[in-house]
């Protein structure tokens, strides 16, 4: 059985399909049943139920990991 993911906000997924903007970078801004994901190439704001997150992530940058990149 797949182990289960931590999502906490701040960290950035990647999704399988990419925005129309070209990115396929989304930042979590909230957790729940639903996600609040913001695009990190336009800007602009969804909400997409957890279970789709889920399935289509694709890689999973933490919060802790991107603070150390800078």
């Amino acid at each position: 059985m797949a182990e289960k993911v931590n999502y906490e906000v701040g960290d950035v997924v990647k999704l399988k399909k990419s925005h129309p903007c070209g990115s396929s970078q989304w930042e979590i801004l909230r957790v729940g049943a639903d996600f609040r994901l913001k695009c990190m190439g336009c800007g602009r704001q969804i909400m997409v139920p957890r279970r789709l997150v889920e399935k289509n992530t694709r890689g999973l940058l933490k919060k802790e990991e991107q603070q150390e990149d800078k």
